[in-house]
C-alpha cells in the first residue's frame, strides 16, 4: 500500500541533526525558490510522481546501490548522483536525499542561505525600493539572474569539488611526509603505510575521475547542456496541458502549470534559443577547472610515489649489488685456497710414493706456485667481474 507523503518544517539544521538517529533512511528534504526546507518521508512513487522521473533515474539515487557520479538532464528534473549528493533538481524545488548525513549537512545549509537570495533581490526591486548594498550585493544580484536549477546545481557542484578537494589535500599531508621517511628508512612498516596511501590514492583518483568525466562529457555536448534548462523547457511549454495531472502531495496545481516567482523572474533573464547554453558552460567550465586541479594534485602525487618507488628499487639493486660483489669476493677466495687443500690432500695422503723419499723441498715449491697460481687466479675473477660490471671499480 502506497503510503502518503508527510512533511515536516525544518526550521533549524540543529533540529534535523537531531532526528538524525529516528529518520528513516529514505528520508528526503524538500526547498523551495524561497529556500524553505521541509523534511519529508515518502515512497519512491511518491518521489516518482512528484518530479516525473523514470523509477530507473530514482534508482541511481538509492544509497544501498553503487552507481558512479553523474549528471542527467530530464523533461522536467535534473537527477544528480555526485558522491554522497543525491539530489533532485526541478524549476522550482530541490529535492536532497539523507540531509541528516554528515556530508550533507553542509549542503543543506548552503541551499538555504543562496536559494532565497533571487525572490528578495526580485521582491526589492518590484516594490520600487532603492537598491543600496554596495559590491556584495552588486554581485549577488548577478549570481541572481542564473535560474533556479542552475543555482542548486552550482551548490551541489561547489560542494562536491570542495568535499574531493579537502580529501584531496588530506591524502597530501598525510603522503609526502610517509614518503619522505620511507626514502630514508626502508622498514616493513614504512612500506605498508605507504601501500595503505597508495591504494586511498587510487580510489580518490577514481571518484575524481569520475566527476570530471561526467562534467567534461557535459561540456562536449550542447543538446545535454540544454536538456538541464529546466525554467526555459517549463516556459515554453503550455499551462493546460498538464493542468489534469494530480500532485501526489495534495497540491492544487501541477508543476508544469505552476511556476514560482522566482523561476518567472529567472526566465527573464534566459533566452529562450535553444541552442544558447552559455550560461550553463560557464558554470560547468569553472567547476570543472577545479575539479580538473585536484586530479592534477593526485596526478603529481603519483608521480612522486612512482619517483619514490623508482629511488627505492635503485636502493635495493645496490644492495642486491653490493650483495653479488660480497659473494663473489668469498666464491673466489673459496676458489684459491681449495688449491691449498688440494696440496695438503696429496701429501697428507699415506701412499708410499717414491718421489718422496729425499724430495722434502717439493712440499714448499709446491706450496708457493699454489699461492701464487691462486692469487693470480684470484686477481683474473676480479678483473673480469669488474669488466662485467658485476663489481664496483
Amino acid at each position: 500500500m502506497e503510503r502518503d507523503g508527510s512533511a515536516v518544517p525544518a526550521d533549524s539544521l540543529g533540529m534535523v541533526v537531531v532526528k538524525k538517529k529516528t529518520q528513516s533512511p529514505r528520508s528526503w528534504i524538500l526547498f523551495d525558490a524561497t529556500g524553505q526546507g521541509s523534511m519529508l518521508d515518502v515512497d519512491k512513487y511518491a518521489i516518482m510522481h512528484r518530479v516525473q522521473i523514470h523509477a530507473r533515474d530514482l534508482r541511481i539515487l538509492d544509497p544501498l546501490l553503487s552507481y558512479p557520479s553523474t549528471i542527467l538532464g530530464r523533461e522536467k528534473a535534473i537527477v544528480l548522483n555526485l558522491e554522497h549528493i543525491k539530489a533532485i533538481i526541478t524549476a522550482e524545488e530541490v529535492l536532497l536525499r539523507d540531509p541528516t548525513d554528515e556530508n550533507v549537512v553542509p549542503v543543506v545549509e548552503e541551499l538555504q542561505r543562496r536559494l532565497p537570495q533571487a525572490t528578495f533581490s526580485h521582491q526589492q526591486q518590484g516594490d520600487g525600493k532603492e537598491y543600496r548594498g554596495g559590491q556584495h550585493d552588486l554581485e549577488a544580484t548577478e549570481e541572481d539572474e542564473s535560474p533556479f536549477e542552475f543555482r542548486a546545481l552550482e551548490v551541489a557542484l561547489e560542494a562536491i569539488c570542495s568535499f574531493l578537494a579537502a580529501r584531496t589535500t588530506e591524502l597530501e599531508m598525510a603522503a609526502y611526509p610517509a614518503l619522505d621517511e620511507l626514502t630514508s628508512k626502508i622498514s616493513s612498516r614504512n612500506l605498508d603505510r605507504v601501500r595503505k596511501l597508495k591504494s586511498a590514492m587510487t580510489r580518490l583518483t577514481a571518484r575524481v575521475q569520475k566527476v570530471r568525466d561526467e562534467l567534461e562529457q557535459l561540456l562536449d555536448d550542447d543538446d545535454d547542456m540544454a536538456d538541464l534548462y529546466l525554467s526555459r523547457k517549463a516556459g515554453s511549454s503550455s499551462p493546460v496541458s498538464g493542468s489534469g495531472r494530480a500532485n501526489s502531495f495534495g497540491a492544487s496545481s501541477t508543476i508544469g502549470s505552476k511556476i514560482s516567482r522566482a523561476s518567472r523572474a529567472s526566465m527573464a533573464t534566459v533566452r529562450f534559443d535553444e541552442n544558447d547554453v552559455e550560461e550553463l558552460e560557464m558554470l560547468l567550465e569553472a567547476y570543472f577547472m577545479q575539479i580538473d586541479g585536484t586530479l592534477n594534485k593526485l596526478t603529481t602525487l603519483r608521480e612522486y610515489i612512482d619517483d619514490t618507488e623508482d629511488y627505492i628499487n635503485i636502493q635495493l639493486d645496490n644492495h642486491r649489488n653490493q650483495l653479488i660483489q660480497l659473494e663473489l669476493f668469498l666464491s673466489s677466495g673459496t676458489v684459491c685456497l681449495s688449491f691449498y687443500s688440494l696440496v695438503a690432500a696429496i701429501f697428507g695422503m699415506n701412499i708410499p710414493y717414491t718421489w718422496n723419499d729425499n724430495h722434502g723441498y717439493m712440499f714448499k715449491w709446491v706450496v708457493i706456485v699454489s699461492g701464487v697460481f691462486s692469487a693470480v687466479m684470484f686477481l683474473l675473477i676480479i678483473a673480469y667481474a669488474r669488466k662485467k660490471g658485476l663489481v664496483g671499480s
